[in-house]
């Protein structure tokens, strides 16, 4: 008996969270290590039915490196990256595609499904459109071309909001086309940033394999728990934000800007991590919010 009142407390506790969130759109970012945990993600997959289930719209857009990664070398193709970004030539933009939609998008429509859900794939192809990104020598500032990585120019969302309206789960690849028809391989968190500042959504969740934004890297008790968009610069000033965690960084405060309310960055392989950071006044990550 005292078990199940525990539950129930905990039900209860979770009751204002249920509240103030019912029927606000939350776009999760999915990626990193926890993604190539099949246990890990059934978990959060689970978790993300059921948010949908209390009444939030939930929409997943997800990478898939590793799994990209790992086909190009089975075709003996060099796998290469510039500032982090992939060099994408004619035969890999083909693997990345093909990846992505009929390997690990697949993957996480069926986890849905699977547990009562309702996922529903949609392409990035035909909700972004992106021109040609260069990237830059850090010594002389010229351009370096990595093929179709593109930079994302507009999203259009109805796709999108008709999925939500069906109160289906859209799970989305990084992808875009240019006006021409191109296929580009998007920066599956710049993907994710574009979606939710074009969707206003309540809350944008980054679930990767690092627990959040740490003041010395190799510390994990040096969690910074919340960040205001004010203090984002003076971080960058001091080294705490660089690297790949950079354009996370500033992607975030233009979705922030646009009129999405929080930011979270977690570790998806803490198991429920994403009901422990929303249902829960601490939460388990950093959290970004204007101000």
């Amino acid at each position: 008996m005292q078990e199940l009142i525990k539950k129930a407390d905990v039900l209860n506790e979770a009751l204002p969270y249920i509240q103030e969130f019912s029927d606000s759109i939350a776009v999760v970012k999915f990626g990193g290590s926890a993604m190539e945990d099949p246990e890990l993600t059934r978990k959060t997959m689970r978790d993300i039915v059921l948010l949908r289930a209390i009444g939030m719209k939930m929409v997943v857009v997800h990478g898939g490196g590793k799994a990209i990664s790992a086909r190009l070398k089975e075709l003996g193709v060099e796998t290469r990256f510039i500032n982090g970004l992939r060099v994408t030539d004619a035969e890999t933009i083909n693997v990345v595609d093909d990846v992505l939609h009929n390997t690990t998008n697949k993957s996480l429509v069926d986890g849905i499904t699977d547990i009562g859900g309702r996922g529903v794939t949609i392409s990035g192809k035909s909700l972004m459109r992106a021109q040609k990104l260069y990237s830059k020598d850090a010594a002389t500032g010229e351009k370096i071309d990595i093929g179709f990585v593109g930079e994302i120019l507009s999203v259009d969302v109805e796709p999108i909001m008709d999925a939500l309206r069906h109160k289906f789960i859209p799970v989305i690849t990084p992808l875009a086309k240019d006006f021409y028809g191109q296929t580009y391989n998007i920066n599956a968190d710049t993907a994710a940033c574009e979606i939710a500042k074009a969707l206003q959504a309540r809350k944008l969740v980054f679930l990767s394999d690092v627990p959040g934004i740490l003041r010395d890297p190799k510390d994990e008790s040096t969690l910074i728990s919340v960040i205001k968009t004010s203090e984002v610069e003076g971080l960058i000033r001091e080294g705490v934000l660089s690297g790949g965690m950079l354009p996370k960084i500033q992607s975030s405060v233009k979705a922030l800007d646009a009129g999405t309310k929080e930011v979270h960055m977690i570790d998806g392989r803490v198991p429920h991590s994403l009901l422990l950071e929303i249902f829960t006044t601490n939460g388990i990550g950093t959290e970004i919010i204007a101000g």
